[in-house]
């Protein structure tokens, strides 16, 4: 009776529908008989109901309950069932291949039905041993509109995007009672990947500026001799907009400013017809994925400074490279069955991230960088130094920062916030779980601010100090369960002293806000 009043009061949580369909009535009643309540069932997840009652929405403990009525599940032979919906990328590639990993690691068979449309999947998971149906995971192969679409009609419960959660969304998913989906635990990066500007090989432009890249974009530059190339007009190729990828290209590429892609710009529904499309032509640039360019080459990013930059995987990973596109998924404050949780803890593991790599993207497992592979970093740090950055404050940093190594966890913030943006709220929860997990013990580990060059630099060390303090605070509260009491965590801050990137755009300046994670 206790467990479940408590299990009522404490309905905090609800779960995955467990059967696709119309909700059907089912009457719960406590063991001793002194409570009933009835109401539509709205999904099980083998532990736990949830019933739309006359008081609301519950969710409520099975083992301190009967269940009588049509929609009372099958205890014996549970099935844990699971929505996925969203961009098409990640679900044909790179879901299927964690879910084949994980099933060989849990024992599972891993098969595929393929839906009539060809949009539409289920992977069964069977028990190797037994062959029993433990699992079926269910994929929409849309875009990642659609998928927040099909979540706020309560017709997928995780979204595969391509892009961050637009602001409308997360309001219509409050209205709905999904929770926050901007908080970390809402969220999570599954992988990351870059957006490159793609040219044919033989064509003789290496690099282009930032600036230059929005204004080739936006219409404003339209021939390759401007950016030191031929007399010849230069063809756009971008993603569709409907598509995340393509959403992802306007978001990184304009930051929000008021002008528009060249209406001229040729847009294309799939990366597939884009390579295509800008391989047949000597004179095209398309915005593309690092991981699906075929035989074209990227340019890479520079700035008027000339400091510049490509879509190395250790670029990417530390956010170093200014067109990181994460791959998201998106779940409401859901609990999920055991296996949907267990497939998702998965994803955050060292045998995941090596999977993720083989898929092609990059994985988020921390790599330390010794100071001896950092010289183009320190050489670009004496020669960027401003009038305010003196010889004593490079050496001061150099004798700080010498012992250490520097991981590749990087935190940085959205443009005019102070708040972490998405890949950096993930990176909270995945230092967080290493610290739970005891990964640096013993060890000492300094969260160091750096800011942009904008005004004078003792504001700006100060203001980077107050941000390197902020993600301590973060990524500590975050490791509920990690003893801290054996390792040493301290904060350091250098302001405009470390430029990763030229002051002249948003983007350089956005790169140049940025907390690092050094270990010893």
């Amino acid at each position: 009776m206790t467990r479940f009043c408590a299990a009522i009061l404490a309905a905090l949580f609800v779960c995955v529908t467990a059967q696709p369909g119309a909700a059907q009535d089912v009457t719960l009643t406590s063991r001793d008989g002194a409570v009933e309540i009835s109401g539509n069932l709205l999904g099980f997840d083998g532990e736990f109901y949830r019933v739309d009652t006359i008081y609301g929405e519950l969710t409520v403990d099975g083992s301190g309950v009967l269940c009588e009525g049509p929609g009372c599940p099958d205890l014996t032979n549970f099935v844990a069932e699971v929505r996925f919906s969203g961009a098409p990328a990640v679900g044909r590639l790179l879901l299927p291949a964690l879910m084949a990993a994980f099933g060989q690691k849990e024992g599972y068979d891993v098969t595929r039905v393929d839906g009539a449309d060809g949009h539409r999947a289920i992977y069964r998971f069977e028990d190797r041993q037994t062959g029993a149906l433990r699992g079926r995971f269910h994929f929409h192969l849309t875009n990642s509109d659609e998928g927040f679409a099909d979540l706020l009609a309560n017709e997928a419960d995780i979204v595969m995007s391509l892009r961050e959660l637009r602001p409308d969304e997360a309001r219509l998913a409050e209205d709905a009672g999904i929770g926050d989906l901007t908080d970390r635990r809402r969220s999570r990066v599954l992988a990351l990947d870059a957006l490159v500007p793609l040219v044919t090989p033989d064509n003789p432009v290496r690099s282009i500026t930032t600036t230059q890249l929005a204004s080739v974009l936006a219409g404003e530059i339209d021939n390759w001799q401007d950016l030191g190339g031929p007399d010849a007009p230069i063809a756009v190729h971008l993603l569709a907009a409907e598509t995340g990828l393509g959403q992802a290209t306007e978001d990184r590429m304009l930051l929000g400013e008021t002008r528009a892609f060249a209406a001229e710009a040729r847009r294309h529904p799939s990366l597939t017809t884009l390579v295509h499309s800008v391989t047949r032509d000597p004179f095209a640039l398309g915005i593309g994925s690092r991981t699906d360019k075929a035989t074209l080459r990227e340019l890479a990013l520079t700035g008027e400074c000339g400091f510049e930059t490509t879509a190395t995987r250790r670029a990417v990973k530390t956010e170093d490279y200014p067109l990181t596109a994460p791959v998201f998924l998106y779940s409401p404050a859901r609990r999920f069955p055991r296996l949907v949780r267990e497939f998702l803890a998965y994803t955050r593991s060292p045998a995941a991230q090596l999977v993720i790599r083989r898929a092609g993207y990059v994985d988020q497992l921390p790599e330390e960088i010794a100071i001896d592979a950092q010289g183009d970093r320190f050489a670009n740090a004496v020669l960027r130094a401003g009038e305010d950055v003196s010889l004593e404050d490079l050496q001061q940093m150099v004798r700080v920062l010498t012992p250490l190594k520097r991981l590749t966890t990087t935190f940085r913030f959205e443009p005019g916030s102070a708040r972490l943006d998405a890949q950096s709220r993930s990176n909270v929860t995945q230092l967080a779980q290493a610290l739970e997990r005891g990964l640096y013990d013993t060890r000492r580990l300094v969260f160091v601010g750096f800011s942009d060059g904008d005004g004078p630099a003792g504001p700006n060390r100060q203001i980077a100090r107050k941000r390197a303090a902020a993600v301590r605070e973060a990524v500590v509260a975050a490791a509920e369960t990690a003893n801290l009491s054996r390792l040493r965590i301290e904060t350091q801050a250098f302001g405009e002293a470390m430029p990763m990137a030229c002051d002249d755009s948003e983007w350089g300046r956005r790169a140049n806000r940025r907390v690092e994670v050094w270990v010893r």
